[in-house]
């Protein structure tokens, strides 16, 4: 089979061509800059040198024509005709409590999306814009929604109910998703084959660390916890997040700083975080290469460290213990630094680093614990396309 797995963006869409029965990626690009002048494909299929193409991509339609074109393209391209594309896998980032698992989308499907876009209006119109464009530029084609809060929807209500009355639960849905659940999934599980064990038997930790960063407490296969909540701003520090703070300090600082709600939602997402902590930058290769010689960008590493130290300690006892930490996404794939001062001092328990190992681990399966250690800790590359490209496969073979 071949499914062409879509990520719509508000101006961008990622994809990639991928035949799910050999894990193997066909061709991969992103447009963006959608509706602004200077729009950009970048394209590169299997074993063929990346190009780009300029051009103007007024919509979303638009920019996923401008993909197939160039997956049709006979000097660029991995495809003959449109009907070598088996089904479309869409990345939807809420399904509300409608949505478990992947599904089929079909009229009944985008009804329940399109109620959620309240909990995420950034994210769901996109995605339901990719939707449509695809719908039409590939008639009779199924497409496959892949929800990012769907992993979750097994915690237990002790673990998604917060300390507001429980009428606005009822009323609104105001609860804990969780997100980035297929990286999760992902990673839970790989990790479990790499150690030759049923997901089933073990008590995993994983901590998806990029930009924006998630723990998740998996216990015998399921999600029972995750540190992203209502939305992905709640949970550890990350890029321009803010992560965990005192509700009463937002009402402060609008009254101090006589913001706007919406001035106060773009100081908290955009503005807060490592960059807020740092005054430097959100990238995390930029803190590591300042953190000896300047005290804000340490500040912000330890804080960073820090957190994902706390939550893993907390998870450990909400599952009574744990066998497995996983590290995954582009900082924990990559950071030796990160994971040696989440990993510091915590012998008590039964983590003992590699630090030779951990050195040495960039973007690799790899284990980076000691083998005396009771608690295996790993790097994980997550692979969320692949989980998006084999459900869109089983959900259609089936």
């Amino acid at each position: 089979m071949k499914i062409l797995v879509l990520n719509a963006g508000s101006s961008s869409v990622k994809y990639q061509l991928i035949n799910p029965e050999e894990a193997k990626v066909l061709a991969k690009g992103f447009v963006e800059r959608i509706g602004l002048s200077g729009a950009v494909l970048t394209h590169q299929a299997f074993d063929k040198p990346e190009i780009k193409m300029t051009g103007e991509i007024l919509d979303h339609k638009v920019a996923i024509e401008y993909v197939l074109t160039i997956l049709l393209s006979k000097n660029h391209g991995v495809l003959k005709s449109k009907n070598e594309i088996d089904a479309v896998g869409h990345r939807v980032v809420h399904g509300g409590e409608a949505f478990s698992g992947s599904v089929l989308i079909n009229e009944d499907v985008i009804r329940e999306m399109t109620k959620c876009i309240d909990f995420a209006p950034l994210h769901n119109p996109p995605n339901l814009k990719g939707i449509a464009a695809a719908k039409a530029l590939l008639p009779g084609v199924p497409q496959v929604g892949v929800f990012d809060t769907a992993f979750h929807q097994t915690m237990p209500k002790h673990s998604f109910i917060y300390g507001i009355p429980y009428t606005l639960y009822k009323r609104h849905v105001i609860r804990r998703y969780g997100f980035h659940g297929t990286s999760h999934r992902y990673v839970a599980d790989h990790a479990a084959k790499f150690l030759k064990k049923s997901a089933e038997e073990l008590k995993i930790i994983t901590c998806h660390l990029g930009n924006g960063s998630s723990i998740a407490a998996v216990k015998h296969g399921k999600s029972i916890d995750t540190s992203m909540g209502f939305t992905p701003l709640e949970g550890l520090l990350m890029g321009t997040r803010c992560g965990d703070m005192d509700p009463a300090i937002i009402l402060h600082v609008m009254a101090k700083e006589e913001l706007t709600p919406s001035e106060m939602n773009t100081m908290l997402n955009k503005h807060s975080g490592v960059l807020g902590i740092s005054g430097l930058s959100s990238d995390m290769r930029e803190i590591e290469d300042n953190y000896e010689s300047n005290d804000r960008a340490r500040l912000a590493m330890d804080i960073f460290s820090y957190r994902i130290k706390k939550y893993i300690g907390a998870y450990a006892a909400a599952m009574g213990g744990v066998d497995v930490i996983v590290f995954t996404a582009g900082i924990g794939e990559n950071s030796d630094m990160v994971r040696k001062l989440v990993c510091s001092d915590m012998e008590f328990l039964g983590i003992e680093l590699d630090e030779q190992k951990n050195k040495e681990t960039r973007k690799a399966e790899e284990i980076i614990s000691k083998p005396s250690s009771k608690v295996k800790v790993m790097v994980i590359p997550t692979n969320e396309e692949l989980v998006i490209a084999m459900d869109t496969a089983k959900i259609v073979q089936s």
